[in-house]
């Protein structure tokens, strides 16, 4: 900024114009009562991160959310939030901006437009009706708390308004402008961070020469489970597996990620094992290989899971497919009810940032007041959607935090 450049006089400034910033624009306009309200993004195009969330579609909510659906800061913290702008409160929100939702059978609410366009020009459509000034391409370079309340700065110029909102997102998804820069801004205003933010949604790795590399395209329902180093089983996901040719993706892979992420940080560190006949126990299954008799494995796999998989599970257990039930040994046995039970899958990282649907970590809840979302560290300042340390499974959970965060900050700065 040069000192040519005056600084403006806002009532509320919104740093971050995605899914949460745009909220919290809405309700702020609404509550302010013809305040000047500003919302600033980086981005030359806006709503990136909601143009490509479910797959273009924009799966905008879940029909049933609750704090269970989420990770990070307490599921009661979580909660608190959730209950201030609920699911039929963001039905009627939307079809109040003109876009209704359909539900499909996972439960997912999209618009009927199977289009994310529709969504992104109804929040706009929202936002100008609020009265509130939209500037982009502004990224803000710094923030400075004065007397006067927060001096917003960057090669644009600057803005001085006593009530800041910081929705700048987390580190998902980086070439949308989330590039976690939001985090070294909510420090500077004295907030810590959890010792650990990493990918959450996102897709596994396995080492070079892993089998499971050699069925890309290979998708199929499985029970992923988290086990601790200790042998504690932590959470499990029952749902579709993807074979890929890195590793593993898919709705199971996705949901689990982050639970198995947050292991490595210990010691020992945790484990990934896939069930690969989900329903049904090991007690179940091994009195079935027993009761083979003449019938080979892999006519016994075959109703039951791809022919490719079928093969290379027996070739895991180091049992020849042909093998049948009178030959198979009691070691052998064992063996491919192990792998057919709790493989032990050998993840050697993830896709990162760049690949992951959502950020886990951030600002912990506990540094705000969770009816407000005002910073506890400096008065004046809220936080709302990504940044916050709270990050839900697939199926619309996040957006719906980004609706209820945004709201929650939104309405408290604008009427403040």
């Amino acid at each position: 900024m040069n000192e040519a450049q005056k600084t403006e006089r806002a009532d509320v400034v919104i740093v971050g114009a995605g899914a949460a910033g745009l909220m919290a624009a809405i309700w702020a306009g609404r509550a302010g009562g013809g305040r000047r309200i500003v919302l600033l993004d980086g981005a030359r195009k806006l709503g990136a991160k909601i143009l490509i969330a479910g797959g273009g579609r924009c799966n905008v909510t879940h029909e049933q959310v609750t704090a269970a659906d989420y990770a990070g800061s307490t599921p009661n913290a979580i909660r608190k939030v959730l209950l201030r702008f609920d699911v039929p409160e963001t039905i009627a929100f939307f079809a109040e901006l003109g876009v209704t939702l359909k539900r499909e059978e996972t439960g997912k609410l999209f618009p009927t437009t199977d289009q994310a366009r529709t969504v992104l020009a109804a929040l706009l459509r929202g936002v100008a009706a609020a009265g509130v000034e939209v500037r982009h391409p502004n990224r803000v370079a710094a923030i400075t708390r004065t007397p006067a309340g927060y001096q917003v700065a960057g090669d644009w110029g600057a803005i001085l308004a006593p009530r800041l909102i910081l929705a700048t997102g987390g580190q998902s998804v980086p070439q949308t402008g989330s590039d976690g820069f939001g985090y070294r801004l909510a420090q500077a205003m004295g907030h810590s961070l959890t010792p650990h933010i990493f990918p959450a949604l996102v897709p596994l790795l396995l080492p070079a020469g892993h089998f499971l590399r050699d069925l890309s395209g290979l998708s199929l329902p499985v029970t992923l489970t988290v086990v601790s180093g200790t042998g504690q089983r932590l959470v499990s996901f029952t749902e579709a597996l993807l074979c890929t040719h890195f590793g593993l993706s898919g709705p199971a892979v996705l949901n689990v990620s982050r639970y198995y992420l947050d292991t490595q940080w210990h010691a020992p560190a945790g484990h990934l094992h896939c069930h690969w006949l989900p329903g049904r126990d090991e007690a179940q299954i091994d009195q079935e290989l027993q009761n083979l008799g003449g019938h080979s494995l892999l006519r016994w796999l075959r109703p039951q899971l791809p022919e490719r998989l079928a093969r290379a599970l027996c070739a895991a257990a180091g049992l020849a497919p042909e093998t049948r039930g009178g030959d198979l040994t009691r070691p052998g046995r064992k063996t491919l009810l192990r792998t057919l039970c709790a493989l032990p899958l050998p993840i050697s990282g993830s896709r990162g940032f760049r690949y992951a649907e959502v950020t886990a970590g951030g600002v912990p809840l506990a540094e705000l007041v969770l009816k407000t979302l005002e910073s506890r560290h400096s008065p004046g300042l809220h936080l709302c959607g990504e940044i916050c340390d709270v990050d839900g499974r697939i199926g619309g959970f996040n957006f719906q935090w980004a609706w209820a965060s945004g709201y929650v900050a939104g309405i408290a700065a604008g009427a403040a």
